[in-house]
């Protein structure tokens, strides 16, 4: 896996769980990483003060699903370092309910942050990549993508919605060396699974054929070799970590 010096990376969801991986790990390697988070200014803190290198760390707080707010932070971003090599668009929210019974506020947030929050950061992210004829984009989908959950129609229509538009952006940016590709993570170990009782967890976990859940760091793995060179071949793809779900 190829190092990532002078490489700016940015990385939304950047505080907690899968992001917090994939953006220690483009630090360890060198990267500048620009985390992105939603609200959560004790958790940013506490990130912040865990990593070793914080001179190539800068956090901003930014609403993914705002088109100003994100059209501000780019301003921002291309103040500061001209252009940017990679894109992980990781920020996502759920909102569970049978959808009968879910609240129209409740599929639109999640719309909104998961789908919209994708479109206008890697819209803006192309602009600037394409000042330089080079650039990496990964979208953070989910396997409910094509499965679906009971419950989950707002999150599954999310996430197949940015494989879709991962396949369109690819073809518009191929020529461009701009490559555009979906991480598709299944049950990883993050604060997201909190919720779950230990009955259901003892469920999820027959569903997954290796009998366990991700970790965090084998997402970003995967993340990070797609970022690289080596995968200057691969786009409009969708690399699926789900222990064989």
């Amino acid at each position: 896996m190829s190092g990532f010096d002078g490489r700016k990376v940015v990385v939304t969801g950047a505080t907690r769980g899968i992001g917090r991986a994939i953006a220690l790990a483009f630090l360890e390697r060198g990267a500048t990483v620009v985390g992105v988070y939603g609200s959560n200014d004790e958790a940013a803190e506490a990130f912040r003060e865990s990593t070793e290198c914080p001179d190539r760390l800068f956090l901003y707080k930014c609403d993914v699903s705002d088109y100003n707010a994100v059209t501000e932070l780019y301003e921002e971003i291309e103040k500061k370092f001209d252009t940017i090599d990679v894109l992980v668009s990781n920020a996502g929210i759920r909102r569970d309910g049978v959808l009968a019974m879910m609240a129209r506020e409740d599929w639109q947030r999640v719309i909104d942050v998961n789908l919209t929050g994708s479109f206008q950061m890697a819209k803006q992210a192309v602009m600037l990549m394409m000042k330089q004829r080079y650039g990496r984009i990964i979208f953070i989908t989910s396997p409910m993508a094509h499965m679906g959950f009971a419950g989950q129609a707002n999150y599954a229509a999310s996430k197949a919605g940015q494989i879709g538009m991962m396949r369109s952006l690819s073809k518009e940016t191929a020529k461009r060396k701009i490559t555009v590709n979906c991480v598709s993570p299944g049950f990883i170990e993050t604060e997201l699974l909190d919720d779950l009782t230990p009955e259901q967890i003892s469920e999820y976990k027959k569903l997954v054929p290796v009998r366990r859940f991700g970790k965090p760091e084998e997402v970003a793995d995967v993340v990070l070799f797609l970022a690289g060179d080596k995968a200057s071949y691969i786009t409009g793809s969708v690399l699926e970590i789900t222990g064989g779900l």
